[in-house]
C-alpha cells in the first residue's frame, strides 16, 4: 500500500524554524515527484515547494523563496524533508506532501497520493 506521512508540524514564533518530513512507502520516489502543499482555511491549495529526481528540477513558490529547502534522504530513499527557516505568520497553514508521476506539476488535482496534513503555526 502507498503511505505518506508528514510530520514536524507545530507553533514557532516569528522567524523561527521548523523542519517537516514526509516518509513514505509503497513506491520509490525514483519515478515520482515529491511536493509540499499548503492550505489555509477558506483557500485554496498552493503547491509549496517539489522535487523530482527524475529531471532533476526543484520548484519553490515566490512567497518561500530563499527561506524554504526541499530536499530527500539519500540513505533511505524514502522521506522528504521541507526546512523552513525565517517562517512567517503568512506560513500558518496545514501541510501535506504529495506525489505525483515523474514530474513536478502546480496542478493539485494531478497529484496521485497525498499524506494527511501537519499543522505549521507561525505566531507571537
Amino acid at each position: 500500500d502507498v503511505q505518506l506521512q508528514a510530520s514536524g508540524g507545530g507553533l514557532v514564533q516569528p522567524g523561527g524554524s521548523l523542519r517537516l518530513t514526509c516518509a513514505t512507502s509503497g513506491f520509490t520516489l525514483d519515478y515520482y515527484a515529491m511536493s509540499w502543499i499548503r492550505q489555509v482555511p477558506g483557500k485554496e491549495r498552493e503547491v509549496v515547494s517539489c522535487t523530482s529526481k527524475s529531471d532533476g528540477s526543484t520548484y519553490y513558490a515566490d512567497s518561500v523563496k530563499g527561506r524554504f529547502t526541499i530536499s530527500s534522504d539519500s540513505n533511505t530513499e524514502n522521506e522528504v524533508f521541507l526546512q523552513m527557516n525565517s517562517l512567517k505568520p503568512e506560513d500558518t497553514a496545514v501541510y501535506y506532501c504529495a506525489a505525483h508521476a515523474v514530474f513536478c506539476t502546480l496542478q493539485i488535482s494531478e497529484y496521485d497520493y497525498w499524506g494527511l496534513g501537519t499543522q505549521v503555526t507561525v505566531s507571537s
